[in-house]
């Protein structure tokens, strides 16, 4: 089969099974909660640069807004190398208070000004983090009812 045959398959059945799936627009969890994954592939031997630089940077940042804008975080590796399909090395579930929340500019430069002295380190880490990234995407969650 060809790779063209094989994506216009791949995509009617995408839409065959998203046509099943009930209504999503816009729908939230009853507390108005927005749960958003956040994958990251790490380059093969920088895993540990990665989530030291993470930690001391981005997750500081993530840390300030808890209670306010974010209710929850939680970071996760798969268990063993080559779980799955490798396409990620490193996630982050964060849930945000709400759409409102997720939707508005996030507030890390402010964030960051205040815990940084040193923003040209700051700004240097923070590149170099996303310089040891094969890929990085984001994947914003409806819930879909089973009852």
């Amino acid at each position: 089969m060809t790779k063209t045959v094989s994506i216009i398959l791949a995509l009617l059945v995408g839409v065959a099974i998203g046509a099943t799936l009930p209504a999503t627009q816009a729908q939230t969890s009853a507390d108005g909660e927005r749960t958003v994954w956040y994958f990251y592939r790490v380059k093969w031997g920088q895993q540990q640069e990665f989530v030291e630089l993470f930690k001391k940077n981005h997750y500081s940042i993530l840390k300030e807004q808890m209670g306010s804008r974010l209710v929850d975080f939680k970071a996760y590796a798969p268990l063993h190398h080559g779980d799955g399909r490798a396409d990620w090395t490193f996630a982050t579930e964060l849930t945000f208070k709400n759409d409102a929340e997720f939707m508005k500019a996030s507030p890390a430069p402010e964030i960051a000004a205040r815990l940084f002295s040193d923003m040209e380190t700051f700004h240097a880490e923070e590149r170099h983090r996303f310089e040891i990234l094969d890929a990085h995407w984001d994947v914003p969650l409806v819930e879909v009812p089973m009852e």
